[in-house]
């Protein structure tokens, strides 16, 4: 996931999932151009992380509090498989049955089970499956929700859930882009141009999908419709730095050096305003 995909699910600006990624608190991949690329157990972090700021623990408390029990935590164990929740003004973790304060490392006794209310777990398989074949009165928000949180644990689940925000809502823009992307990376790629151009048809100026359209044209060898994706997506955000990148590139294929640097030098302005 990019930055602006985390950014969009937490409700951050792609500025603080940045800064995070800059403390040390998440370490995420970096893709060809530089890019951040978070992975599942990143995501689940910035998650804890909102939802602590949620419980009004100032911001600089969430950090410095994660960051310590990253390093209390044994080499190999991840931040996403602890439990975290708010006792008080306290940050305190859970791993097993031990209970301890992140800040002083003192272990403390257990607390009501009412105090784990705003604790954050990894996804297991186990409720993957059960999210989605349990019968339910989710909404297609809920269905949409639910696809987010088993897309990188259980992608095959996640699947279904977006489709089962598209039965109660065919419009439902996002659900489609998403389902798009994970058929997109089984190389069902012309299934996935559909989903894009039907997230497009109920709104039109969703510029994750027309990029990811442009994507996946360019897979389809179809490199002028791509290019018409790729004007989309910068008509609907001109600061979308990607799909500048990949006009360039089409561009200069096509035999339009002009094209191409103007649009190159606007993903260079935009990426060295970014870092």
């Amino acid at each position: 996931m990019g930055t602006r995909d985390v950014a969009e699910m937490l409700g951050w600006t792609e500025t603080q999932v940045r800064s995070y990624a800059r403390s040390g608190l998440v370490s995420p991949d970096r893709g060809p151009r530089g890019e951040y690329r978070f992975s599942f157990q990143d995501l689940i972090v910035l998650r804890t992380a909102k939802r602590l700021l949620q419980a009004r623990v100032p911001p600089r408390h969430v950090r410095s509090a994660l960051l310590k029990l990253r390093m209390q935590l044994p080499r190999g164990r991840s931040l996403s498989a602890v439990r975290i929740a708010v006792e008080g003004s306290q940050v305190v973790a859970r791993d097993d049955d031990t209970v301890w304060n992140p800040d002083s490392g003192q272990v403390q006794l257990d607390f009501a089970a009412s105090g784990w209310e705003t604790m954050v777990a990894p996804i297991t398989p186990r409720t993957a499956e059960e999210a989605c074949s349990v019968e339910s009165n989710l909404s297609a928000d809920d269905w949409y929700v639910t696809g987010l949180e088993l897309e990188c644990a259980a992608p095959q689940e996640a699947k279904r859930a977006y489709e089962s925000a598209l039965e109660l809502d065919p419009n439902h823009a996002d659900a489609h882009v998403n389902l798009g992307r994970l058929l997109h990376a089984e190389c069902r790629t012309a299934e996935a141009a559909t989903h894009y151009e039907q997230a497009l048809e109920s709104q039109p100026e969703h510029a994750t999908a027309a990029f990811d359209l442009g994507v996946a044209l360019e897979d389809l060898d179809r490199p002028s419709d791509a290019i018409r994706a790729y004007e989309r997506a910068i008509r609907s955000d001109p600061r979308y730095a990607d799909a500048h990148y990949n006009l360039a590139a089409l561009y200069e294929k096509a035999g339009k050096p002009a094209a191409a640097l103007r649009h190159l030098a606007s993903y260079r302005r935009i990426a060295d305003a970014k870092d």
